[in-house]
């Protein structure tokens, strides 16, 4: 795989049952399905032509932990440098918990708790994204309980059209993320009111999934004016934060990701002459493609109208096509030719949302015949849930022809392991 490019990232296909040079069948096989198997070498190969593409600036890429928060894979992140973005007190500590220094974590996110604040101040991280006015009262406070000093970055809103699905946009004005560009300059011009927050960075995200640069270029423009402004009215910055959103291949032959070099030569255009450090979020486009779900056909259903092809997967494991109507390709993980085939791929929970694909053209499928669904390594396990009573499926980290379980197939017993009956009756 090229060191720049989004496009060469491994795939599973009929013909190469293979994944990191791993047997898939055999790996179903022994570990039972559903399965997510993850590629070491590809998210290793991913980050590698971002760092190349990003050689020469002052920047510190932070994996966005929501998009894969397995340990495992965060230590991957840990062992190439990377610092992480994290919107939760649980991923601080699982971030903490891989290896990564609190001094490359950046917290992001609208609604922090003061627990959360507190807890992040303990640890040191480096900057709050602050999301609101309430909330950099809030850090001020809480940071005033300890006679602490927080880095602050407020996060701006720039009113871009990401072009991307509506439930990933988050920088049009509508969008719950960020202030405008106007409430931004009235922090910093009372900033000398503030005791304990340093508010000296700016941060925008405009979206996930974005595959063409034109809203990059504008979003990072309108920072880049705003922070020449600052400047000018006398306040310098330490940093700013290009947030993520760059896209992945979900559909082969249609999806065009973005190029990493690319996408570099747009932040250093845009950001020209800016002193201070660059901060990159990215989550989705380090361990999409490094990922995919094994799952059986159970069985074929003839309806009146449709063919169903019933996978033991379900939207539990894979919420992604439920939640946004996304694609993900499906392959059989066989090598034997067959005849083309139509079917709606669904999961067995009780819901019509489970659903993974509807009128897809496949190899024509049989019960027990192993499917591999691509593009599954961010969010994926990270949004999964026990609905039905699923258990979580087990999760392995593939490297150059060997595997190791990074998390064991939840039992029943640990599905119900904090539930209790109700016996211990108080009053509040």
């Amino acid at each position: 795989m090229s060191a720049s490019s989004a496009n060469d990232s491994p795939r599973v296909t009929a013909a190469q049952p293979a994944f990191d040079g791993v047997d898939l069948h055999a790996l179903a096989g022994r570990l039972g399905t559903p399965l997510y198997a993850y590629s070491a070498t590809a998210i290793r190969q991913r980050i590698a032509g971002l760092q190349t593409a990003l050689a020469g600036l002052d920047a510190t890429i932070c994996y966005a932990v929501k998009a894969n928060s397995n340990l495992a894979i965060l230590g991957l992140m840990a062992d190439a440098g990377l610092g992480a973005d994290i919107v939760s007190a649980g991923e601080l500590k699982r971030a903490l918990a891989a290896g990564i220094p609190a001094a490359r974590i950046v917290f992001s996110g609208v609604g922090k708790t003061d627990d959360e604040i507190d807890a992040a101040l303990e640890a040191g991280i480096a900057r709050f994204n602050v999301e609101s006015l309430d909330e950099l009262h809030a850090i001020e406070r809480v940071a005033g309980t300890r006679s602490a000093t927080a880095n602050a970055a407020v996060r701006i809103n720039p009113d871009v059209d990401a072009l991307t699905h509506a439930k990933i946009s988050t920088g049009r004005a509508e969008n719950k993320f960020g202030v405008s560009i106007a409430e931004a300059r009235r922090w910093f011009a009372e900033r000398a009111q503030l005791r304990h927050v340093r508010l000296d960075g700016l941060h925008v995200h405009i979206g996930s999934q974005i595959l063409d640069l034109d809203p990059f270029r504008l979003a990072l423009h309108r920072v880049a004016a705003f922070w020449r402004e600052l400047v000018q009215a006398g306040h310098p910055l330490a940093s700013i934060d290009v947030g993520g959103g760059l896209g992945v291949r979900y559909r082969a032959g249609q999806d065009q990701p973005i190029d990493a070099g690319d996408y570099a030569a747009v932040v250093r255009e845009a950001l020209a002459g800016f002193d201070g450090r660059l901060l990159l979020e990215p989550g989705r486009y380090l361990v999409a493609e490094a990922g995919v779900l094994l799952t059986r056909v159970l069985r074929i259903k003839e309806g009146t109208e449709r063919r169903f092809l019933v996978l033991d997967a379900a939207m539990n494991d894979l919420l992604r096509p439920s939640l946004y109507d996304a694609w993900h390709d499906i392959v059989p993980v066989s090598p034997e030719p067959r005849p083309p085939a139509t079917y709606d791929v669904v999961g067995p929970v009780c819901e019509t949302g489970d659903t993974f694909a509807r009128g897809r053209e496949l190899p024509e499928c049989a019960p027990g015949d192993l499917l591999a669904i691509q593009g599954a390594g961010a969010y994926g396990a990270s949004m999964a849930s026990t609905y039905n009573s699923r258990p979580l499926v087990a999760e392995v980290l593939l490297d150059e022809g060997r595997y190791a379980v990074i998390r064991r197939r939840q039992t029943y017993e640990e599905m119900v392991a904090g539930e209790q009956p109700a016996q211990d009756w108080q009053a509040p």
